[in-house]
């Protein structure tokens, strides 16, 4: 198991370029379900969810290729299982999108129950319900879902998918991408408008499938009777590029973020305007412009919201930015209000934060200090990273293979902006 031991006290500058969405790469991938013929897909980043998944559909006998320069081909033109078990599922929640196409295809899936970051209960109730509309059995057995398509096969429905705290995006994914193969028409209702949403369904445009309404809380789905192979390209990781634009504006640095889509960032760029940051934008760019190492912020208060507002992924890199600022500020957790495993690690380090149920108070202060800190999950870990950047001393942050799930050799592209950071085997 590896740390990262970072040594604050330097400003970044310079640019990088963001990877595809893990994301929107994860259902792509196992879109590749549906089908028997070749999917190849582009932009794909090196991220061990990446194989993770990958030797999921290994597992159910699809055959995966080695990703060279971001591109991976994938095919399930032979026999395909429809149980995924708990080995490799329990290491990350999105393997529970192989479940709409396995269903869809097979007619039957046997799915562990999925593992991942730990913050709290995150149902998957609702791409149950989903599938349960589309005609399936669906049931909880030893640890499994298990879900059964009548011997006709699933069928076109219409079906609500909002929650409490609003869309559910996998959700989406999983219900939309089962109802391609479905009998008839199925219409989704509260549909996440997340881009990562809209280019899995470009995806399966791609492959055949017949989906109107991407980007709108309705999608209306036309069943067809197979699905061909296809060539896409993912979009750019948004949440990569939040990050790397905080860590600039947390140093006080000049950071420019490349082959990026600034619109699919507005929420984060108005906050950082309203805390003293000017932004620069191109059509493919956008740069966080320099202060002074030690700059602190406004504080400025944000609440996590369905696309277009601020990703609950980027909440924990805000937290960190405004553990920095010149006075309070609150974040409120709409998404997942359990979301603040990162909270008592930034403490350790000198942060003044106290929760109350879904709101975090954060009293900027002048000076965080280096410590062990230990990493939660995946946006936690990248939190804790920012706040060392600023940190007096020296910080580790142990169990890094967080980081990893979601950010492409963080360390490498941090030094290559002028941190002080290096990768070593932990004790």
């Amino acid at each position: 198991m590896d740390k990262l031991i970072v040594r604050g006290g330097r400003a970044l500058d310079g640019s990088v370029r963001i990877s595809g969405a893990k994301n929107a790469v994860l259902p792509i991938m196992a879109a590749a379900l549906l089908t028997d013929q070749p999917l190849t897909v582009r932009g794909v980043p090196a991220l061990s969810d990446v194989r993770t998944l990958g030797a999921v559909l290994s597992e159910l006998g699809v055959e995966v290729g080695p990703v060279e320069d971001g591109t991976l081909r994938l095919e399930s033109a032979g026999e395909i299982g429809h149980e995924a078990g708990w080995d490799f599922v329990r290491k990350m929640r999105g393997s529970v999108c192989v479940l709409g196409p396995l269903l869809a295809r097979l007619g039957q899936a046997r799915v562990s129950l999925p593992g991942g970051c730990v913050f709290g209960v995150r149902p998957i109730d609702v791409h149950l319900k989903g599938f349960e509309a589309l005609g399936a059995r669906v049931r909880i057995d030893h640890g499994y879902i298990v879900a059964e398509a009548p011997s006709s096969g699933l069928r076109g429905s219409e079906v609500f998918l909002g929650t409490a705290f609003g869309s559910s995006v996998t959700g989406t994914m999983n219900v939309m991408m089962a109802a391609t193969l479905a009998r008839g028409t199925t219409v989704i209702q509260g549909a996440a408008c997340e881009p990562e949403v809209i280019d899995l369904g470009r995806c399966l445009q791609a492959m055949g499938a017949q989906i109107d309404g991407l980007g709108s809380p309705r999608l209306e789905i036309s069943g067809v009777e197979r699905l061909g192979g296809a060539e896409h390209t993912v979009l750019p990781d948004r949440i990569e590029a939040g990050t790397y634009l905080v860590a600039g504006a947390i140093t006080g640095g000049r950071v420019r973020v490349t082959g990026c889509r600034p619109g699919d960032l507005s929420s984060l760029v108005d906050r950082l305007k309203q805390a003293g940051f000017a932004i620069e934008r191109g059509d493919d760019w956008l740069e966080v412009q320099p202060k002074h190492f030690g700059f602190r912020p406004s504080p400025t208060d944000c609440t996590t919201q369905p696309f277009p507002g601020l990703p609950t992924d980027l909440q924990a890199q805000w937290m960190a930015l405004m553990c920095r600022a010149t006075g309070v500020s609150l974040i409120t957790e709409r998404i997942y209000p359990d979301r603040y495993m990162h909270l008592p690690e930034l403490v350790r380090m000198g942060a003044r934060i106290r929760r109350q149920e879904a709101l975090a108070v954060v009293e900027g202060t002048e000076r965080l200090s280096g410590a062990h800190v230990t990493a939660s999950d995946l946006r936690a870990s990248a939190a804790l990273v920012l706040a060392a950047l600023v940190a007096d001393g020296e910080t580790q942050v142990h169990r890094v293979y967080h980081i990893d799930r979601g950010y492409e050799r963080i360390e490498e592209r941090l030094v290559a902006l002028g941190a002080d950071i290096e990768r070593a085997e932990d004790d």
